[in-house]
């Protein structure tokens, strides 16, 4: 059995994160019973009793016929409640509305989740041609404007191997060659992910550093088609500034918990 901090794991409350993380990762997908037993390698039988008791709990929903299951509504409500409870975010969202405002492009606030950045919050464009972003979502860090301000925060020694998954032909692969890019961000101040996440758009990321090393990062996405050599100086004064003002309001290590 494995053990988490000298404590031996609970195998029943770790299969239940399981099938929340496995219905969460599926989306609009809905799974039948015994896809979800293979998945997580458990009888038919535990599989179904276990489904049935977060049914009735609201953190599991099923169709009329009682053979697709999804993710609930109480994951939507214990989601809303991090993000309502977290002092620095609640600090950055009327800076994120500046940045909006000031840019007219769409501004993102991420979080480092393992290999991954976590989206929470997100400013939309008032462009009719916009980036599609929403809270919640996650991505590579590899590959994103926000992943790598926080990478280039980190010690090297960090960074797997690799290969990397590429989400587009611009997407770093390699170690060696996203090393590279991380020395840049460092020298430059700030990241720059040109199409590598998603085709089309250019982002500009901003590591905060009221931790260290950094958790959080700030980021401005804007589509190729309207970024110019101004637009895009504007874009990084602005986000710039406004990552003075996040860092000189939020609460530090002293001001907040120190959660792992």
């Amino acid at each position: 059995m494995s053990e988490t901090g000298g404590v031996r794991e609970v195998k029943s409350a770790a299969r239940t994160v399981e099938l929340l993380e496995l219905l969460a990762a599926r989306g609009d997908r809905p799974a039948r019973l015994q896809e979800l037993a293979d998945e997580l390698g458990v009888p038919r039988s535990s599989m179904y009793a276990l489904l049935q008791t977060l049914i009735s709990r609201g953190w599991v929903r099923t169709d009329v016929t009682g053979s697709l299951y999804g993710i609930g509504i109480h994951a939507l409500l214990t989601g809303t409640s991090y993000l309502d409870s977290d002092p620095r975010v609640r600090v950055a969202r009327p800076y994120l509305d500046e940045a909006s405002q000031a840019l007219g492009e769409t501004i993102h606030l991420g979080r480092l989740d393992g290999r991954d950045v976590a989206y929470l919050a997100t400013r939309e464009s008032h462009e009719y041609l916009r980036t599609i972003s929403r809270v919640g979502r996650r991505l590579p860090a590899h590959v994103g404007a926000l992943g790598k301000a926080l990478l280039a925060e980190w010690p090297d020694e960090r960074l797997p191997e690799g290969p990397y998954e590429a989400l587009t032909p611009n997407s770093h692969t390699t170690r060696d060659s996203l090393l590279t890019d991380l020395a840049e961000v460092r020298a430059r101040g700030y990241s720059i992910d040109r199409e590598e996440g998603v085709l089309g758009i250019v982002g500009f990321g901003f590591a905060l550093r009221y931790d260290s090393p950094a958790q959080d990062a700030i980021s401005c996405s804007v589509p190729v088609a309207r970024l110019t050599p101004d637009h895009e100086q504007q874009i990084v004064t602005v986000m710039r500034e406004i990552r003075g003002k996040i860092e000189a309001t939020a609460p530090g290590a002293g001001g907040a918990p120190s959660w792992r």
